[in-house]
């Protein structure tokens, strides 16, 4: 290889490697900026900076290599994930309740038996997680009822903290594994770790099922390793799976794995793993019709033989989350879902007037239609992606219905879309990005104006628009092609 070329082909490298740089400082300024309740305006300008550079690093990461793109993504993603570990938990409290659920299984009791202001808990209870008196002042704490020490104030950390948890059995046996793997007084260190590990662990995921595709003739550039920055690098993933310590990474690793299986028509195994994805947090649920991608298909196979390969995914899938969750049904008291009903009422999921959901929909149609178009719109897609999606790339149809999900249902709490960063890092249709962004936004600028709900419901049309016009693009460039390949080639005239 000459000099000149060897230049070429470092220059796309070193101009990425150095937006990935710029990356990683401002998402370590962000991380450390503890202005959400103080001016959550501000800290949106910072989410906005780092969302523009992972947008210019992920477009100049297709122009690199495939060898140095595996390496750069792999090392900008451990970056990336690190800058998560420079502060507590900025805009979430949900890491104090698996700290809590996981001393409280440590103890010897079912973690659904008893919200955690349950004075029957009290022998717990440390100045950590339930402080008392000035400490009660910060604007992330819980009142709860004082002890024998008089009028002093009694607190937590612990959202929600009348309430039993709300969390499935394989995220209650991941906040109990690192509560035993923690040392004594580590507080929430150990779960971002723990954050940091899956989403490292997620990226190794997709830049592995990525160069085993890339030998599919029909992949195209779907297949290369520059997807996986989709994931690695997206700002969404270091506040919410490793500063915030959502549970959710866990959910997105498995449910990436799943597919990954079954792409490779291992049904049973892939069955198997999106069942403890769902077991983890339940969204993950939302992939199974792409991992059924093309069963009901007419003429592509027998019709018992796509009831079996239903069977092969459903079956193990849903053995799964029984399994996970009979022995916390064997030592529980109370019921094992806990607050789960309570919360889809708090976040209006079963109330149509309320003016944070379904914002779209509340665009168009009356407020009392919109639960009826969100089950006719989600049974139009499921049903699309069950006669028309490609089992050989059921992270598709999985992209598809989840997506669709979020744009109907505009839910507020970014963390949810870390499994959309996840199948668009699968599937390559970046433009659903914009999702997780408007969720994002919603989030958190829309606590910085006097209507968030604004903020919110003009992020997710952008959204929208975004993804119905990457559709009509790939559309467009499809016809291109298929016009191509009709084409006769010109006739071959040989000279006299």
């Amino acid at each position: 290889m000459t000099a000149r070329n060897s230049a070429r082909n470092s220059a796309p490298a070193a101009v990425c490697g150095g937006l990935v740089a710029a990356l990683v400082t401002v998402l370590a300024l962000t991380v450390r900026s503890d202005t959400f309740h103080s001016d959550p305006a501000t800290l949106w300008w910072w989410y906005a900076a780092a969302w523009a550079l992972f947008a210019a690093a992920a477009f100049a990461v297709r122009k690199v290599p495939a060898r140095q793109a595996t390496a750069l993504v792999l090392a900008g993603g451990v970056a990336v994930a690190a800058t998560g570990l420079l502060a507590p938990p900025r805009t979430s409290t949900d890491a104090y309740r698996y700290a809590w659920d996981g001393r409280v299984q440590a103890a010897g009791i079912s973690p659904y038996d008893h919200a955690p202001a349950d004075p029957a808990l009290t022998r717990l209870r440390d100045g950590w997680l339930f402080p008392t008196g000035p400490e009660c002042a910060g604007p992330d704490r819980a009142r709860i009822p004082g002890g024998p020490d008089g009028d002093e104030p009694h607190c937590t950390r612990i959202n929600r903290p009348t309430e039993h948890t709300i969390y499935p059995p394989v995220a209650e046996g991941y906040f109990l594994l690192v509560h035993e793997l923690s040392p004594a007084g580590a507080r929430l260190k150990p779960l971002q770790v723990g954050g940091a590990l899956l989403s490292v662990g997620t990226t190794a995921t997709l830049l592995y099922v990525l160069r085993r595709r890339r030998a599919d003739p029909g992949a195209g550039d779907q297949a290369g390793p520059h997807l996986a920055a989709y994931w690695a690098w997206c700002p969404a993933v270091p506040i919410e799976a490793v500063n915030n310590a959502h549970a959710d990474v866990l959910g997105v690793l498995l449910a990436v794995a799943g597919l990954s299986v079954l792409g490779a028509r291992r049904r049973v195994a892939g069955g198997a793993l999106l069942g403890a994805a769902t077991a983890v947090k339940l969204l993950p649920a939302v992939v199974v019709p792409g991992a059924l991608s093309g069963v009901l298909a007419k003429g592509r196979a027998p019709v018992g033989s796509r009831v079996r390969t239903a069977a092969a995914v459903t079956l193990p899938a849903a053995a799964v989350i029984a399994l996970g969750y009979l022995p916390y049904v064997l030592g529980s008291e109370a019921s094992v879902f806990g607050y789960l009903s309570g919360y889809v009422e708090e976040e209006g999921y079963r109330d149509p007037s309320v003016k944070n959901r379904y914002a779209l929909l509340r665009l168009v149609l009356p407020e009392s239609w919109a639960q009826v178009a969100v089950v006719a719109a989600m049974l139009t897609v499921v049903l699309y992606v069950l006669r028309r999606g490609d089992p050989e790339r059921p992270w598709r149809g999985a992209l598809l219905v989840t997506g669709t999900a979020f744009l109907l249902m505009t839910p507020g709490y970014p963390w949810y879309a870390l499994l959309v960063v996840a199948l668009v890092a699968l599937d390559g249709r970046w433009e659903w990005l914009v999702v997780p962004l408007a969720g994002t936004a919603k989030y958190v600028a829309g606590r910085g104006v006097p209507d968030g709900d604004v903020v919110g419901t003009s992020g997710y049309a952008i959204a929208a628009a975004a993804v119905l016009a990457g559709w009509a693009l790939r559309d467009v460039r499809r016809r291109r092609a298929d016009r191509r390949t009709a084409e006769p080639e010109p006739a071959q005239t040989s000279g006299v």
